[in-house]
């Protein structure tokens, strides 16, 4: 394993050797300063299928100038699930977290991402319910997008309904997301439609909804063993970047069979743990044009009966697009029971793609049988304003010497594709979990920073506070709080 490390590492330089990239002097490390650690909501788990992170790939986070705002939820002890949470939008002032507005009438069943511009407009994509039955646990929904003014967001917010030229099937399961180009003022909304296709809309510089179209998913193969039979690999939680009108998306699709189970039907399906087995990118240089390339498989976990999830997106100013995704292993009980020959390995993974070819890729971390036990659980990328590219990211775990490790680290990746060394950040509670964390992402419209801002769960550390007792190794320690955290890069 070792070995073919050191060839994926080889071939990445040389890939961008071929690419006429010259190697450039390695900068100093970085080191982080945490500035604050302080919780933003508090809420009730609606028990409807969503949570204040499923919306992960977008952002619930976004700095317009020197203010950060987030949006949140808040469950309604009237309504029933699916539709029974409102959105919340909070600031952060010289106080701490405020609340500036909740939905004055309407309810939700998913978190509702952000996005910021530079011009200081604060934009919001919400999908309200249209059913008036509160005990109806599905029905139709009507994407929106709230415009709120970041210089006073108590202020009333303009609803922006996009003009889809048809009467798409929206409902409360959006699996939506949302994306600006905070220099230019644009932004972008898709929404998944069934199982066939995503609609999106794009919002210009001028406030015009002036294209709107359909994204079809990948064909599948098989639909005889697809979830639900379908005849497309539906693709969930993508990653989206929107910027002078190029598009790039990457999200991950759900396939029951894998190479070592094809016709048996007791050894798929969720029983035996998630199924996102494929990761699909495609791209748009102009979605004006309302044309998207053919997709392209990025990754798979068809080999090892795991699955992987989408963690990030750059679009670097050479036109190169950088992928961050996580690998997680077959099921414990599925392999003891079926495969004991497959090894359980958890990875980080990285990939760079040019024009729709991936010219490099590699393993950034992996742990597991046989290897560290200090394991990958989630990643995000920041970048500074001089393009310098990190990976944050969660581990837990044993160490060698058999210490518990729950921690937040930092790993640069250079430009020659080489990696830094991991840098421990100095967080009284870690962020972690399985869905991680956001950022002030420029997939967001936040500005490129020195300054690191996250929003997510607090992981529980026995060193922070012996008073918990003792927990799983992955509990939370405010399962019911989300919380924030600033972070400087020196």
């Amino acid at each position: 394993m070792r070995t073919s490390l050191v060839f994926l590492s080889m071939l990445l330089v040389v890939h961008f050797a071929e690419l006429g990239q010259a190697e450039p002097k390695t900068p100093a490390p970085l080191r982080p300063v945490v500035e604050v650690e302080e919780d933003v909501f508090a809420i009730e788990f609606a028990e409807n299928g969503a949570s204040p992170m499923w919306c992960y790939g977008s952002t619930c986070l976004v700095r317009v100038g020197e203010d950060v705002f987030a949006s949140g939820l808040e469950t309604l002890k009237d309504a029933k699930p699916l539709n029974n949470v409102r959105w919340t939008l909070w600031k952060r002032g010289p106080n701490g977290w405020e609340l500036q507005q909740a939905d004055p009438k309407d309810r939700t069943r998913e978190p509702c991402p952000i996005v910021g511009f530079a011009d200081g407009r604060l934009f919001m994509s919400v999908n309200p319910t249209l059913s008036q039955d509160p005990d109806a646990r599905t029905g139709p929904a009507r994407p929106e997008v709230l415009s709120f003014s970041a210089a006073n967001t108590k202020t009333p917010f303009k609803t922006l309904v996009p003009d889809w030229k048809e009467e798409p099937s929206f409902t409360e399961h959006s699996y939506r997301s949302f994306a600006g180009d905070g220099q230019r003022g644009e932004l972008i909304l898709f929404q998944n439609v069934g199982y066939s296709h995503s609609q999106w809309a794009f919002l210009d510089r001028d406030g015009n909804w002036s294209a709107t179209g359909k994204l079809v998913w990948p064909k599948r193969a098989d639909p005889k063993h697809a979830p639900y039979n379908s005849t497309r690999a539906r693709v969930n939680y993508p990653n989206v970047v929107l910027e002078d009108r190029a598009v790039h998306l990457c999200g991950a699709s759900a396939f029951n069979k894998w190479e070592r189970v094809q016709d048996d039907p007791k050894l798929m399906g969720r029983q035996w743990s998630n199924r996102w087995r494929r990761l699909y990118y495609t791209w748009t240089p102009d979605i004006a044009t309302g044309t998207f390339n053919p997709w392209v498989e990025i990754a798979s976990t068809d080999k090892t009966g795991g699955w992987l999830f989408p963690a990030d997106m750059w679009l670097a100013p050479d036109g190169r697009v950088h992928l961050l995704w996580m690998e997680f292993p077959i099921s414990e009980k599925l392999r003891d029971e079926y495969f004991p020959d497959i090894p359980r390995i958890t990875s980080m993974k990285y990939a760079v793609v040019e024009n729709g070819q991936v010219v490099g890729r590699r393993t950034l971390l992996e742990g597991g049988e046989g290897l560290s036990g200090v394991l990958p659980r989630c990643g995000r990328f920041h970048v500074t304003p001089t393009d310098r590219l990190v990976v944050f990211y969660y581990v837990d775990g044993t160490d060698s010497v058999g210490e518990t490790i729950r921690e937040n680290r930092l790993m640069e990746v250079h430009s020659d594709g080489t990696l830094g060394e991991p840098i421990p950040v100095p967080l009284k509670y870690p962020l972690g979990g399985f869905l991680g964390f956001f950022t002030a992402t420029a997939r967001g419209g936040s500005p490129t920073s020195t300054t690191l801002d996250l929003l997510g769960y607090r992981v529980y550390r026995p060193d922070a506070d012996r008073t918990l007792g003792k927990y799983p190794q992955h509990a939370i320690s405010t399962p019911n709080r989300i919380s924030y955290a600033r972070i400087r890069l020196k």
